[in-house]
């Protein structure tokens, strides 16, 4: 999972069976200084994210088993709106730190 900003949405007239009243949202991956942390991706959503909410997303195969009743062709998933968060500023340096000496 990570974390990303919503930053714009895909409208899409023909989907694969297994898509329908799915919207699809382009996510910015963030970091938890909020700033940019990777590619632009697209992901599913079916909680009712909008433009400029920080999000929570799951890619990959956890991103399709929330679709228990059928196999859906997605590779990320919207899995929750963040309201908040709170990272201590220790851990917040070493995990930068030892990202960037990697």
């Amino acid at each position: 999972m990570f974390l990303g900003k919503v930053i714009g949405s895909v409208w899409a007239t023909q989907k694969e069976v297994g898509m329908d009243n799915l919207k699809l949202l382009v996510i910015q991956p963030m970091d938890f200084r909020d700033s940019e942390a990777g590619t632009p991706i697209i992901a599913a959503d079916r909680i009712g994210a909008g433009v400029g909410e920080n999000v929570i997303v799951s890619r990959g195969s956890p991103a399709r088993t929330l679709f228990t009743d059928k196999r859906v062709p997605i590779d990320a998933m919207i899995v929750g709106i963040v309201d908040s968060y709170e990272v201590a500023q220790e851990i917040e340096a070493n995990v930068w730190k030892n990202r960037n000496s990697e």
